[in-house]
């Protein structure tokens, strides 16, 4: 579930046939040039989310929920839940740890709408998919992207030619969003993203340090998470301030390579069909479709819940302040 904010994306094919709707433009030579300062990008981009944010700096919100991490239990398994209403999964969410909220979209229309009425329907609707070695690639600035109808797509992904899945992954697709009824959970919720694709896609380990809330639509998945104070276990990549990837895969442990990877707290779950998954900020997750599959996700763009109202909020100041000493 989970990657985001994948800036530079390059295609190795053609764009869509004309009269589709156009999709978010790619960076232009500018934004990748060699004379481009990355760290002054990177630097101004992390002040803009912060201040989105409400908190000193991105790095001191992530001092801070690895901080309260250390403090919550551990997780032997992913709680099923039902919330009540948004004071309720406010108050699940403060706990810190991630909880399934059942059946908690079977209602939304899109639940209801079969693949090949995505065919009939909206298969003029332009999206763009992973292709090639995605997952070793997920967090690099050029992995290869292309462009195409959904019926194109559809088409590519039945046909099964490609030794990874193609997947369109968190994208954009309005034209789906008026079927999907979001609760109003999240504060500062963002755009929804999508995710569709047949058995075998997966988004690798990382962690993004803004609350998720991941709904299934069609298809199961089987997600694995690991807290935010366990990525001294799990190497960690910087992909921006709030992304952070991990090689190693928990589907097929390589302790070898990864021998730290060992003391990682790692928990299973599999999200069904109208299921809803709450991820904190700063848990890594795992996901691969298990069938053919459709999920939506929303990360909030505010202070994480965890560290609202609680004695981990000075944190975020404090762990700034400790950072210009």
């Amino acid at each position: 579930m989970s990657e985001k904010k994948y800036h530079h994306e390059h295609a190795d094919a053609a764009q869509p046939a004309p009269g589709l709707e156009r999709l978010p433009p790619r960076p232009t030579v500018l934004d990748t040039a060699p004379s481009a300062d990355p760290e002054a990008r990177q630097a101004a981009r992390a002040r803009r989310d912060a201040e989105v944010r409400g908190v000193s700096s991105i790095a001191a919100m992530r001092d801070a929920v690895q901080s309260v991490s250390r403090t919550l239990p551990p997780l032997d398994a992913v709680p099923r839940v039902r919330i009540r209403d948004t004071r309720d999964f406010r108050r699940r969410a403060a706990a810190g740890s991630p909880f399934l909220i059942d059946g908690a979209a079977k209602r939304w229309p899109l639940c209801g709408m079969t693949p090949q009425a995505l065919r009939e329907e909206f298969g003029a609707l332009p999206v763009r998919a992973r292709v090639g070695d995605y997952i070793h690639t997920a967090f690099a600035p050029d992995r290869a992207m292309r462009d195409m109808s959904m019926l194109a797509y559809l088409e590519l992904a039945a046909a099964g030619a490609e030794a990874l899945p193609p997947y369109v992954g968190n994208l954009e697709l309005r034209e789906l969003n008026r079927f999907c009824h979001w609760p109003a959970w999240l504060e500062k919720p963002g755009p929804p993203r999508f995710w569709l694709g047949p058995a075998g896609t997966v988004t690798p380990l990382h962690c993004d340090y803004d609350d998720n809330l991941f709904a299934q639509v069609w298809g199961g998945k089987r997600i694995w998470l690991a807290p935010p104070h366990h990525d001294e276990f799990l190497y960690p990549r910087e992909a921006n301030a709030l992304l952070f990837g991990s090689p190693f895969d928990p589907d097929a442990p390589d302790y070898e390579r990864y021998p730290l990877a060992r003391q990682a707290a790692l928990v299973e779950v599999v999200v069904e069909a109208g299921d809803m998954l709450y991820v904190p900020a700063g848990w890594y997750h795992q996901v691969r479709s298990l069938a053919f599959s459709l999920s939506a996700n929303r990360w909030s763009r505010a202070m994480p819940v965890v560290l609202e109202g609680k004695a981990a909020a000075p944190l975020v100041l404090e762990c700034a302040s400790r950072r210009d000493v």
